[in-house]
This record gives structure tokens, sequence and C-alpha cells, in this order.
């Protein structure tokens, strides 16, 4: 695996890439997190002969931040689009964690003929969140205290080992880092004001009609919970739903072997084919 900066949209991101060939897979972060929480399922999509690039979002991680970027979906999205043009690819399978999964399904709605295939994980961007939850999250986009940072990673992991005292700083020193705060706070008015203005469910059950879509989501996730992967599922004809036990928010993190065969056997159009322990398949 290997990283680099990478300009794309007028903006500068971080790239972790993994593997070679054609076959590209472009997976994309949550609020608040960053590229490398993936680093446990690059290596292996590597293997199974995926070609995987992971990206800052504008204003986490290390990718500028500041408050030049106008944080929104559909500026999101554009971003992503950049990114594939970027780095050269016609066609990809797009992965993408909660907010990453409202980024990606925006881009597959604008260009179905380039996306082979779409993972949604505890995926916002389906149907409105609401004010009170959009109020709940604002607050926790704009608190970046170590005591604040230890919730919210307590809050996406099922299994509190998890969260280590390494894990625990990085995130501090990262979402602490220069420009982080404006980058904060203009993301946290996003989500209380103009977040559920850009959903995509009705937009993504049309563009996706040919395109593969697979939802996953952690059993224990409480703070946007399995009922709204089910909803997802119901609204998206032809999806599938894959129920990961013993994980919460960051499935691909907590349980990274399982996710990774998941995704791979999904996109070979071969899911469930293979034993996978602690894993639900509905669809």
């Amino acid at each position: 695996m290997i990283q680099y900066p990478l300009g794309a949209a007028g903006t500068l991101t971080r790239v972790l890439e993994a593997g070679r060939g054609d076959k590209t897979m472009l997976l994309v972060h949550g609020v608040g997190a960053r590229a490398d929480r993936w680093r446990l399922n690059l290596e292996g999509f590597a293997d199974a002969g995926y070609h995987p690039y992971a990206v800052d979002l504008p204003g986490h991680g290390l990718a500028a931040k500041g408050d030049g970027f106008a944080h929104s979906v559909p500026n999101y999205a554009t971003f992503a689009r950049a990114v594939l043009d970027e780095i050269g690819s016609d066609r990809a399978y797009l992965v993408g964690t909660s907010l990453g999964g409202h980024i990606l399904a925006t881009v597959t709605c604008e260009i179905p003929e380039r996306v082979a295939g779409l993972v949604l994980v505890g995926t916002l961007g389906m149907a409105p969140i609401g004010p009170e939850a959009r109020k709940r999250t604002a607050g926790l986009i704009g608190d970046a205290s170590p005591e604040m940072v230890d919730r919210k990673l307590h809050s996406v992991l099922h299994d509190d080992n998890l969260v280590t005292a390494d894990l625990h700083r990085e995130e501090v020193l990262i979402n602490n880092s220069p420009g982080a705060a404006e980058a904060f706070e203009g993301i946290s008015g996003y989500f209380a004001n103009h977040i559920d203005d850009h959903v995509v469910g009705q937009r993504l059950a049309e563009a996706g009609r040919d395109v593969p879509i697979l939802l996953v989501w952690g059993r224990e996730d409480l703070g946007f919970p399995l009922s709204m992967g089910k909803a997802a599922h119901e609204l998206l004809a032809g999806s599938r739903l894959a129920i990961m036990d013993n994980a919460a928010h960051a499935p691909y993190f907590e349980r990274p072997d399982t996710f990774n065969a998941i995704v791979t056997q999904f996109f070979a159009g071969r899911l469930g084919s293979e034993p996978l322990d602690g894993v639900e398949l509905r669809g």
C-alpha cells in the first residue's frame, strides 16, 4: 500500500492505494473520519484482484482544511468524480460508509454508466434523518475535544477494546490540526440545516436499476440503526442487505476480513456462495 497527495476539484487530498489493474475501487469514509480507516481493507481487496483507492474528503484527514471548501453532499460528489478522473478510471466499484455512502450514492445517480457496483455501509442519504438527528449529529461534528472524540469512537465501534490510546490520540491530533475547526464548523452547519435537502434514495432507486447495490449494516449500530438499512433495502428494489453481528457503525473496521469477503463476493455476483460467519443476508 502506498499513499500520496492528489489534487482534485481544486483541492488537495491524500490517497491510499493498493493493488494494480483496471478493477478500480473507490472507498470514501464518513464525516469526521479519514482514508486510513480503510487500512485494514485495502490489501485484502488488492489480494482479491481489485485496485482500491481510499481518499480523504476535503476538511478531513490530511486533506486541505480551513474554510475554502463549501461542504455539502453535491460538492463532495463533484470532488469524488474528480478523483475518479484524476486516477484515470472510466468505470469503478464504489464503497462508501455513512456520509461517504450518501456521497457515492449521489455519484451513482449522476454517472451510473461509470459505476460497476455500489456498496453502502451504514449509509445516510436514502431518506431524511429529520431535525432531531440533524441537530444531534451536528453537535457531535462540531466538538473535537478529547472527551468527545472518545465518546464518538466508542459510539461507532461495538468492541470497546478497539478504541486504543493510539487511535484516540491520532483522532484528536488530526481533528484539531490547522484548519480543522473551520472545516468542521462548515460541515456541522450543513448537517444542521441542509443535508436532508440532498436525499437521493428515490433518485438512486431509478438510476440504480442497472447498478448492483449492496447495503451493509452493523447490527449494533445505535446512531443510525438497522431500521434505516431495512428501509433503504425496501426502497432500493433489487438491492441486497448484509447485516453483520458484533459490529456497530464501522463494520469494515471492526470485522475487516468478513467485510472484505461480503464485498468481494457481491461484486463477483456470488454473495452467500461461501460461508459468512455472523452475517445475515437479505434480498
